[in-house]
């Protein structure tokens, strides 16, 4: 089934625990990602859904895998921890994509590991779901994120707050390496352990860094920017990721972990969803310096490898912190001109967005629509855009100004409309829609799984079967807390 060439497993021992996955009674297949697995050179026989299941779920382990369980540390919403490591999830191997490009094939809810700190290893049909329908949501909408190669019903119930069914989610990543993963071997004071981690890094994820001056203050820039312009991505299609801890900021630019995120429905740059999240430290605005602040602990970390005179390591890696917020306010500029169909660079046009901002927050106004709504505008129909208001004068002074700016653009109005809809979603996937799906699904009806993951296989096209997908939450409907699942 995989063809596995295993690189992490390659690395000292202290770098992972070996260990199997635990067998469950009834593995089951819901759902199986066939596109995803044709690019993975993965062949599965479909005509045995049973032995599918049980490879997916853990219960055979395939020829040429190397079970193992990654250690790690990790700021966690700021309070450091030394040792977190992979709880419930266990990497089965690697394998190399129609693109020639490295991937983990991880599963999450295998059973414990010797980083399980007293949990039971397992995850339960929620959340399993949940980070199958946000990955390849992610991935629909153009944002780089691990992928979902499978969900599997395990036949066993799992206890939490309630008793919950089982269930085992296969991902894909391009690596699970995280800047907790950094931290793990600066906590234990192991410069060794950080430049084979960091050579490791460049060799898989960074190749063209092999040659650089000083390589790994190269690595940090590098790994700065993907991030700052992941965040950016993130927050132009108003996603909250819920808990931006160092264990959960992957090294390769990522999205990992979908366990209490969401999409905006109402637009607020302070909203929390995440249950866990009291403070509102990883709100929607937060997000960018909640960033910055990842890369402060990966620059600590890289400091004693970077250069022997620490004065001059601590200078690079202050350049770097500088220009990840540099980076990040270009990205973010360039984002946002892109959804108000901006083709050129003018001095203002920040401005201009917080202004459209600041009128949405007050209104309340759906963040997808408004934006979906203005490429209507585009083509000289505000209705849509201004229904999203219930006091339309402020939207409609600020279309007034959008329009000043558009009239400064040399080559008109030619393909803008269309332009906007290829960045502007119509489907998101929404926090309700998510809920009745999981809902559903605790009933073994698994149709509304299904529907809406279609509904978001074209996020960008308004296609009638899907209309319901496309409108937000009643106030009945509402979603305001999402919960992380372990």
């Amino acid at each position: 089934m995989f063809h596995f060439d295993n690189s992490y497993a390659r690395l000292p021992d202290r770098f992972y625990a070996s260990v199997y996955p635990e067998p469950v009674e009834g593995p089951k297949l819901i759902r199986f990602n066939a596109t995803l697995a044709r690019q993975l050179g993965i062949e599965a026989d479909m005509s045995d859904p049973d032995r599918v299941a049980a490879t997916l779920s853990g219960n055979v382990v395939p020829q040429g895998a190397a079970p193992l369980a990654m250690a790690y540390a990790g700021h966690q919403f700021g309070n450091f921890v030394s040792q977190l490591g992979d709880g419930r999830a266990i990497l089965l191997g690697e394998v190399i994509d129609d693109h020639g490009i490295r991937r983990d094939i991880q599963l999450k809810g295998a059973g414990p590991t010797p980083f399980s700190r007293r949990g039971d290893g397992r995850a339960a049909l929620g959340p399993v779901l949940r980070e199958y329908i946000v990955s390849e949501a992610m991935a629909a909408l153009g944002i780089p994120a691990t992928r979902a190669l499978a969900a599997v019903a395990t036949g066993e119930q799992v206890f939490r707050e309630t008793v919950e069914q089982g269930a085992v989610f296969v991902r894909v990543a391009a690596s699970h390496v995280r800047v907790g993963t950094f931290q793990f071997f600066a906590a234990r004071g192991d410069n060794d352990g950080i430049r084979a981690l960091a050579d490791y890094v460049i060799e898989r994820h960074y190749p063209e860094l092999e040659t650089a001056e000083n390589p790994y203050a190269a690595l940090l820039e590098a790994v700065a920017f993907r991030q700052a312009d992941l965040i950016a991505r993130w927050l132009g299609v108003g996603f909250i990721h819920g808990v931006m801890n160092t264990d959960n900021m992957t090294i390769s630019g990522e999205t990992i972990d979908f366990g209490p995120c969401a999409f905006l429905d109402e637009y607020h740059q302070m909203k929390v969803f995440s249950s866990i999240d009291q403070g509102g430290r990883y709100a929607y605005r937060n997000q960018p310096g909640i960033g910055q602040w990842n890369i402060a602990r990966l620059a600590e970390c890289l400091v004693p490898v970077i250069d022997p005179a620490q004065d001059r390591a601590v200078d690079a890696a202050n350049e770097v912190l500088k220009a990840f917020g540099e980076r990040f306010q270009a990205q973010w500029i360039s984002v946002f001109r892109a959804k108000l169909g901006l083709k050129t660079q003018a001095d203002g046009d920040g401005e201009l967005v917080q202004r459209l901002l600041s009128v949405m927050q007050e209104a309340e106004a759906d963040f997808t629509l408004v934006f979906r709504g203005l490429a209507d505008a585009a083509e000289g129909r505000d209705e849509r855009f201004l229904a999203q208001f219930a006091d339309p004068s402020g939207a409609a002074e600020w279309l007034a100004l959008w329009r000043e700016r558009l009239a400064e653009e040399a080559d008109g109005d030619a393909g803008r409309s269309a332009a906007m809809r290829a960045v502007n979603p119509a489907v998101i996937p929404r926090n309700h829609r998510i809920q009745e799906a999981i809902s559903a699904a605790n009933y073994g009806d698994f149709s509304f799984f299904e529907r809406l993951l279609e509904a978001l296989e074209k996020p960008f096209e308004e296609r009638p079967q899907f209309a319901d997908y496309m409108t937000p939450p009643t106030p009945e409907e509402r979603v305001t807390r999402t919960f992380c699942g372990t």
